[in-house]
């Protein structure tokens, strides 16, 4: 459960970043009132988390993974 919410949250981060990248636009900032406001900050900690915790999954036995879901 932990691990799918993990990749979700990396995923958003990721659409984010491209976003930023190609058309120099901050999707979660739009969406809720800009990069200082709080509840971004929040989204952009938890992405950030989310993707310290995917690294895991790099060092995990495929047998490991199955056996959690």
């Amino acid at each position: 459960m932990l691990d799918k919410l993990a990749l979700i949250l990396t995923i958003i981060g990721a659409i984010n970043w491209g976003s930023i990248g190609i058309f120099r636009f901050d999707l979660v900032a739009w969406l809720f009132g800009g990069q200082t406001a709080g509840f971004s900050r929040i989204v952009f900690t938890l992405v950030g988390l989310a993707g310290l915790w995917c690294i895991s999954l790099l060092f995990r036995d495929n047998a490991e993974i199955l056996e959690r879901e």
